[in-house]
């Protein structure tokens, strides 16, 4: 089958695996020598972490927990970004917001990082997916009882941050 019948998604998937050290050789497929994180970019790895994240919908929120399985909400963005490829990305929110640079809302890009905060506090962390009908739609592990999801933001009180 040629590769142009493929469609895109399988096509970026298939490059993301060429590029993270798979090489086909021979019809199979075998790892390189080279390791993942020389080949692939920041922005790829940003891409990965999000993919992560969002195959982790339906997990349920614990307290504490940075998976697999459960979660937290600065948990969910530790375990995506640390099997990403970011192995000096921070545990907690707080500390998470000092990680990568502003952005404005107005910029957000999909995987970029929200948090939320109250008189200077960051109380909450998620990923920033997209923009529907004028509301930004995260994705986050809410509270106790609850599980990782898609969600709206529930306050304005929230800023941004991106690792591109």
């Amino acid at each position: 089958m040629s590769r142009s019948f493929l469609p895109a998604r399988v096509r970026r998937r298939l490059a993301r695996l060429l590029a993270g050290g798979l090489v086909a050789t021979s019809g199979v497929m075998a790892l390189s020598a080279a390791p993942a994180e020389a080949t692939i970019t920041r922005a790829q790895r940003l891409d990965n972490a999000l993919e992560i994240a969002i195959n982790q919908v339906g997990d349920p929120y614990r307290y504490g927990s940075a998976g697999p399985g459960s979660f937290d909400c600065s948990g969910l963005l530790y375990y995506s970004m640390r099997k990403a490829g970011f192995s000096h990305f921070p545990r907690t929110s707080d500390a998470q917001a000092g990680w990568g640079r502003p952005v404005s809302k107005s910029h957000l890009r999909r995987g970029d990082l929200v948090f939320f905060h109250h008189r200077g506090d960051v109380y909450h962390a998620a990923i920033f997916l997209r923009w529907y009908h004028g509301h930004a739609v995260i994705l986050h592990s809410p509270r106790p009882g609850d599980h990782v999801r898609r969600d709206r933001p529930w306050t304005t009180e929230w800023f941004a941050r991106t690792g591109r």
